[in-house]
């Protein structure tokens, strides 16, 4: 990397920096890598070293989410304003606390990157699974990178982007910020106007009550995702994928019916551009030398 992210940088320090010859830091004398064959010569190309695979985990009790009882007539989707805010919606703690898990298994590999002399991650991969004890396991697993410069970022940077995806980010003039999430919940009674529309005498139609609540959480996702980028200095998101739940559960407050809870996840890569005012845009002219000589 020959560009100055626009992030604020430290320095390398000196000999012994990459730019100087001597490739990576190798604190046991190897190094081990998650990458493929050609996301590692990728990676390599575009100026960075893998310096080793890094691993973060965080197992967490999922158990209090602040609902109680049943929406009844009143719902997010029906015309209620409601902020976009996992500190001020019905389903707080719950929001709170699935940004906790992510954050902490996300740190706890960005902690084993910086222990390595990594100035980021690549190849980041985030699962969520269930724990055979209880409860949910965030794992965050990715392949940490050093560049060949003097320049160094101020922490390391995680991306959920391949090794050749990672090069050509950083070739087109782009450096990832940083692994970013959007995380909504929302949940809706299933009154007498979506049951009636929900069975199969009811013929084939809009149930616009379901409609509005699935459009609902991932309109939310999508601001939590966009405020949690510009926090990192991001111009913008590169997005891995979008996961929508609707589950089932009894209402017991309003007779024998049901509510849905529906929670919309975004997993994403905030990315922000570099300083290429030294570099013209487009192909670079070639270097010719004569070869014949002259009489």
């Amino acid at each position: 990397m020959t560009q100055e992210p626009r992030s604020p940088a430290r320095n390398a320090g000196p000999a012994g920096a990459p730019g100087d010859g001597s490739g990576p830091p190798r604190p046991d004398g190897t190094w081990n890598s998650g990458l493929s064959a050609e996301e590692f010569a990728a990676v390599k190309g575009a100026g960075f070293d893998p310096v080793g695979q890094v691993l973060g985990t965080a197992v967490f009790t999922i158990g209090y989410t602040g609902v109680w009882g049943c929406p009844g007539s009143w719902s997010a989707t029906d015309g209620a304003t409601v902020p976009s805010s996992p500190w001020s919606s019905s389903f707080a703690p719950l929001v709170r606390t699935m940004y906790a898990a992510r954050g902490l298994a996300l740190s706890r590999a960005v902690a084993e990157c910086g222990a390595l002399a990594g100035d980021g991650i690549v190849a980041v991969e985030l699962r969520v699974a269930e724990f055979p004890a209880g409860g949910l396991e965030f794992t965050v697993r990715g392949t940490a990178v050093r560049a060949r410069s003097r320049i160094r970022p101020r922490r390391p940077f995680t991306s959920h982007l391949s090794g050749q995806d990672f090069a050509r980010l950083v070739h087109g003039g782009w450096i990832p910020a940083g692994l970013v999430f959007g995380i909504a919940l929302a949940t809706r009674h299933d009154d007498w106007r979506t049951s009636r529309r929900a069975v199969w005498t009811a013929g084939n139609q809009e149930v616009d009550g379901y409609t509005r609540l699935i459009g609902h959480v991932r309109h939310e996702a999508r601001t939590r995702l966009a405020l949690e980028a510009a926090k990192q200095g991001g111009d913008g998101v590169v997005v891995n994928g979008m996961e929508l739940h609707v589950r089932e559960r009894e209402c017991t407050t309003y007779g024998n019916t049901r509510d849905l809870d529906a929670e919309a996840v975004i997993v994403g890569t905030s990315v922000a551009r570099f300083d290429r005012s030294r570099r013209p845009d487009g192909p670079q002219p070639l270097t010719i030398m004569r070869l014949e000589r002259e009489h």
